[in-house]
């Protein structure tokens, strides 16, 4: 059985102190072994000062060292083989094969950024050169590049223990780019985290890197974690998690001295729009797939799809029919923590008590520690006029809203808050009818979905997952594929800049090989 020392990693180095806590495991309530150090404001601080202190070497490291950096920390997770899923599962109650589809998604990411980092795309290198005889005015010699941000500060999520915490998608994507990473870890998977952060620091060392580039903490979110976002030589945060956590991080970055930005993906309903063609085509098959979404993983997935949205009529009353027996059949299952059981028994139990709202099926019932499947049902009306009914409930409650008019499907749209994903079932000749309805939730989600459901992101360079408040706090910037990057970089201008002092991107020989944008042009000439 693997041993836990329990302390927190900066930079490095191992620290424990007086205050600890254990892992509980959710599938029998029993005490995992371990004990893990609670971290002081004094960790804290001296974890962001190494992250700050090692910046300005790691940022002028060469993308081929940062590459090797996170083809490393995939072999050493690769490496720490079923230890890693067994203590990931004992502490998640996830399922072992789920877990293990996790690791290969999270060891994939760190190599998606590898190439990124090795091909230096991410930089986005462009060059203006003079031109001296322009009139009416010359033009200087103007050039572009972007470069990391400094240390950002990275909270494990409780869903993705492995692809969405220590080494998942935040950490990859800032050390891709030349960021120290300072992870506030998950109280719900410490073990998982510890395990982590070990094949992190070998990775880091095998690379001949500062060990400042990385640290991890275990703590309390609202006194580590705004620490941690408040510290001044914090540059830029990576949260996952409840719009409640999320937007104090947010509040606590722009009150400091000097703002910083915040990428938090928070909450989302993730709606599903049937019109009528695919109502009385494929009822069935879509009720079917819409039950299996929303219990996927216990409804604990942030594409989880909430609220599914029709015309009412005989089509329609059918499909909630097909819907409630689905779900009806549908078995219950262990959350990842005790307190977002009680959370998620707390937001299902208000969204059927909400005014002109019913329930219309419960899964199978079973334990005290077990969360029961539920969908409700509700008017448009009656959703229009209850704000709460917009907010998410995180596990495997859905809501379905019945318009009377076409047109109050589309006020229903409208009224939505920001989401990572909006779907819509349609035939072709709906679809063909259904521009209007598409442009308004392109205003309200980042991801558009066709005849499809929204569970399961790919990893890869055209996904967005991302959305307008409170999806994400920022929806210009996505938490999934390679433009993750692009969330802890700025651009700076040089103009008139000696080639000699220019950044490497930029010198008029490219010696980084990169393809640049000259004049326009894409393009891996010399310049001049």
């Amino acid at each position: 059985m693997t041993s836990f020392h329990g302390q927190h990693s900066i930079a490095g180095t191992r620290r424990g102190g007086p205050a600890t806590f254990a892992a509980t495991c959710p599938l029998d309530g029993t005490t995992l072994p371990g004990r893990f150090c609670l971290a002081t404001t004094s960790d804290a601080d001296d974890a962001v000062r190494a992250a700050a202190a090692a910046f300005p070497t790691f940022a002028a490291a060469s993308g081929l060292a940062r590459a090797t950096l996170l083809e490393g920390i995939a072999e050493e997770i690769l490496a720490l083989g079923d230890g890693l899923i067994d203590r990931a599962r004992r502490e998640t109650a996830l399922p072992e094969a789920r877990l293990v589809g996790e690791r290969g998604r999270t060891v994939g990411q760190l190599r998606l950024f590898a190439a990124l980092a090795r091909d230096g795309s991410w930089c986005d290198a462009r060059i203006d050169p003079a031109q001296p005889d322009r009139q009416p005015l010359p033009r200087a010699d103007i050039r572009r590049v972007k470069v990391p941000l400094g240390p950002v500060i990275v909270f494990g999520s409780s869903n993705f223990p492995l692809a969405f915490s220590v080494a998942g998608g935040d950490t990859a994507s800032a050390l891709a780019t030349g960021n120290p990473v300072v992870v506030k870890a998950h109280r719900g998977h410490p073990g998982t985290s510890e395990l982590v952060a070990g094949a992190i620091e070998r990775a880091v060392a095998a690379a001949g890197l500062p060990a400042g580039i990385f640290s991890l903490l275990h703590g309390e979110g609202a006194t580590i974690g705004i620490a941690l976002v408040e510290h001044p030589h914090a540059a830029a945060v990576g949260f996952t998690g409840s719009r409640a956590g999320g937007r104090a991080l947010v509040d606590a970055a722009a009150r400091r001295l000097h703002p910083i930005p915040v990428f938090a993906e928070m909450s989302s309903l993730n709606p599903v729009f049937m019109l009528p063609g695919a109502l009385a085509a494929r009822a069935e098959a879509i009720a079917t797939g819409f039950v299996a979404s929303m219990t996927l993983g216990v409804g604990q997935f942030c594409t989880k799809p909430g609220l599914v949205v029709g015309i009412e009529g005989p089509d329609f009353a059918r499909f909630r029919g097909l819907l409630a027996t689905a779900v009806s059949q549908a078995q219950p299952g262990r959350m990842l923590t005790g307190d977002i059981l009680a959370a998620y028994r707390r937001g299902s139990a208000a969204l059927v008590a909400s005014p002109g709202t019913a329930l219309l099926a419960t899964g199978i019932m079973a334990g005290e520690t077990d969360a029961v499947p539920q969908v409700a049902a509700t008017s448009a009306a009656a959703f229009l006029a209850e704000r709460r009914l917009g907010e998410e409930v995180f596990g495997p409650a859905s809501l379905v809203v019945s318009a009377a008019t076409r047109d109050e499907m589309l006020a229903v749209a409208r009224h939505l808050d920001g989401q990572l994903t909006a779907t819509v079932h349609g035939t072709p000749a709906d679809l063909e009818g259904s521009a209007d309805l598409l442009a308004i939730l392109a205003t309200r989600a980042g991801r558009l979905i066709v005849n499809a459901f929204p569970t399961g992101v790919e990893v890869g360079h055209a996904m967005q997952h991302g959305g307008p408040w409170p999806a994400t706090s920022d929806p210009r910037f996505t938490s999934v594929g390679s433009a993750a990057a692009e969330r802890f970089v700025r651009p700076v201008c040089w103009q008139d800049v000696p080639d000699a002092l220019l950044p490497p991107a930029l010198q008029n020989d490219n010696p980084l090989g990169l393809l640049r944008l000259v004049d326009g042009k894409p393009t891996r000439d010399r310049v001049g």
